[in-house]
């Protein structure tokens, strides 16, 4: 009896983690920017592959894209790209 709910404690906290692993970082569109009547939105990049270990190549891309800039962000290192709203 001991030994599932140990099981059962373990599978628990997998199951925790990969829900929260899964959500990735929340991108908001039309994200305020510090300056006034200027907004920036953000969107993760469509052709950028793989994980982003550098916001210069992830700015490439993007510029390809037809966005202003990018950069690595989240925990899952993700390319972010910016432009004005």
């Amino acid at each position: 009896m001991e030994r599932s709910g140990r099981m059962f404690s373990t599978v628990f906290i997998l199951v925790l983690l990969f829900v929260v692993i899964g959500m990735g970082p929340m991108v908001a569109e039309g994200k305020a920017a510090t300056k006034e009547n200027s907004r920036t939105c953000e969107s993760l990049s469509t052709k950028f592959k793989g994980l982003c270990f550098r916001s210069s190549n992830c700015a490439d891309i993007c510029k390809k894209e037809g966005f202003l800039e990018g950069k690595c962000a989240g925990f899952r290192l993700r390319c972010t790209c910016t432009k004005k709203c």
